[in-house]
């Protein structure tokens, strides 16, 4: 088959997503109102709260829930054939990920910018919110350690993207001075930081930055791994306004841009697919497609990383509540073009069937490399671009996917270290909270890997724990459109199918922790796995309460509504 019908068809699946289902659940499950007062102007402080364009949030949200989940997760997948990735990519992405994340944020925006956490213990109870904020904690250090170390070696293999990735901070430094402060025009400073940011790319392929095999007592990618851990924690604590939301911004139409590149590639090379639509003949040892596939492909599909965010910034930011179907809805439909553009790289980059199975001769194989590889061969057909300049581009696509999610999370594990405390009557400043979020991730990346790879060790539980949280999220979202008797069945379905999957894969992996004597993955797994029922237990009570009180009069519901803006 070739990869020009799937990518045609992928990307009309989930624009008609966008166009049609989220303007269904916008009017008629969530009924966005544009007369509600947003937490940004409610709570406007000028650090967390900050009423923001639609488009500059949107960058901010897109590249904060990407990562490098969506390139990493679809990458490994196809191991089962391209078929299989691609229906769940682009069905997740229209009826899971975008109602998901379009929920979550509706849902912090009506209670105050509150994070998903805290309204677990509003609508779901005390014990529920604790063990709640327990499979966040878990979650967000696995994503910072990991993401760091993801980084670390793709700044050490692809030394030519060193330079476009640090230089990025500078370009976003002045780009958000010149929306704030200078209010320049935005369609302007855009242009200029996206051209800004190729030529940093075209600069690095020509001067590419190796660091000695030692430095200061650290390998390089241990070196590595302190160095985006401190940039994090200074990034973290700064106005948003400042650094965090400009980065994104800019580092959005950056990615977007080389999206388009990548697509552009397949449509004029009109590669075939080498891999199998099902493969038959896995390698030995790889587990079964169901329900692995469903926790390899978290971020791309539903992410309950996604929830987070929402509920962390961008609901604080949010200026008009009806932006959120384009920030919410829309920024999923960006991250499942990106897993969509993975799956073909990963599937048509590479010449014969012989080749692509030399790449995946074992499960958790392929991956970046295998996007890197496979895109490169592709833009390098389609475009002419030379192998080395589109390996560093693709590089640098991923690295500041990673960046500005290892960038957010650390804001946001900082907050909920503040709430968890906050709930033992200790109040911390957000300076020594995130010197604490540090020494915790960097404590997991070199307290179980002296080279600083320790953040990978728990990395197999991450698909598991961040499925498992999208589902606790879609459960505090159907207890309150329960009890404003809104329309339940768009977010009740894909909570009972996510965590379906997402408690058998625990189980599942509980027993490949035992037979290999992983006790840590296995004490982590019962624990991620005894939260998660415990909570969706209490949330099954409170929605039945909640199908049984009064109900529950929004205050907005006796506003006239507007029309969902498009």
């Amino acid at each position: 088959m070739n990869s020009v019908l799937l990518a045609a068809i992928g990307i009309a699946m989930v624009l008609a997503g966008y166009f049609l289902y989220s303007t269904y659940l916008g009017s008629k499950v969530y009924r966005l109102s544009a007369h509600f007062r947003t937490p940004a102007h409610e709570l406007q402080d000028g650090v967390d709260f900050v009423p923001t364009n639609k488009y500059v949030l949107w960058g901010h949200h897109f590249t904060s829930v990407a990562g490098a989940a969506p390139i990493v997760g679809p990458a490994v997948a196809v191991i089962w054939g391209w078929l299989p990735a691609f229906l769940w990519v682009t069905l997740g992405t229209v009826f899971f990920a975008g109602m998901h994340d379009l929920g979550a944020l509706w849902a912090s925006v009506r209670s105050r910018g509150q994070s998903i956490g805290t309204l677990s213990g509003r609508y779901i109870g005390a014990r529920g919110r604790n063990l709640f904020l327990v499979v966040i904690f878990l979650l967000l250090l696995m994503v910072n350690a990991a993401f760091a170390v993801v980084i670390s070696g793709l700044l050490v293999s692809t030394p030519t993207s060193v330079i476009p990735v640090w230089g990025a901070i500078l370009v976003a430094l002045v780009v958000g001075q010149a929306i704030y402060r200078w209010k320049l025009n935005l369609v302007a400073v855009s242009v200029i930081g996206v051209v800004a940011l190729y030529a940093l790319i075209v600069l690095g392929d020509s001067v590419p930055v190796v660091l000695p095999d030692t430095v200061l007592g650290l390998s390089a990618e241990a070196f590595w791994v302190v160095v985006l851990f401190l940039y994090a924690g200074v990034a973290s604590v700064l106005p948003v306004w400042v650094l965090l939301q400009p980065r994104d911004y800019i580092n959005g139409l950056q990615l977007f841009v080389g999206l388009g590149i990548l697509y552009l590639s397949v449509f004029i090379a009109s590669p075939d697919f080498v891999a199998p639509a099902f493969n038959n003949n896995v390698p030995e040892g790889t587990p079964s497609l169901v329900p692995l596939l469903f926790v390899t492909i978290a971020c791309g599909a539903i992410s309950g990383f996604h929830g987070i965010v929402s509920s962390g910034t961008s609901a604080k930011q949010l200026d008009k509540e009806t932006d959120a179907r384009f920030v919410g809805y829309f920024g999923a439909v960006g991250e499942g073009l990106l897993a969509l553009g993975s799956i073909i790289a990963a599937t048509a980059g590479y010449r014969t069937l012989a080749d692509w199975e030399a790449v995946y001769s074992a499960f958790n194989q392929g991956g970046v490399a295998a996007f890197v590889e496979g895109g490169g061969n592709i833009m390098n057909a389609g475009l002419g671009i030379p192998a080395s300049l589109s390996a560093t581009i693709l590089a640098t696509m991923a690295v500041l996917f990673a960046a500005t999610t290892m960038d957010t999370g650390i804001r946001l594990q900082r907050f909920v270290v503040q709430e968890s405390l906050e709930l033992a009557g200790l109040r911390l400043g957000k300076g020594i909270a995130t010197v604490i979020v540090l020494v915790v991730g960097m404590g997991l990346a070199f307290g179980a890997g002296a080279d600083g790879s320790g953040g990978m060790v728990i990395w197999p539980l991450f698909g598991t724990t961040n499925q498992l949280l999208a589902g606790l999220t879609l459960s505090i979202v159907a207890v309150i459109l329960l009890r404003q008797r809104r329309p339940v069945l768009p977010v009740l379905i894909p909570l009972v199918f996510v965590m379906v999957m997402s408690l058998f894969a625990a189980i599942v992996q509980v027993r490949t922790f035992y037979t290999s004597e992983n006790w840590l993955l296995l004490v982590l797994d019962v624990i991620i796995i005894v939260a998660a029922i415990w909570v969706i237990l209490e949330a099954t009570i409170a929605m039945t309460k909640a199908r049984k009180s009064p109900p529950e009069i929004d205050d907005e519901s006796l506003a006239v509504q507007t029309s969902v803006d498009g």
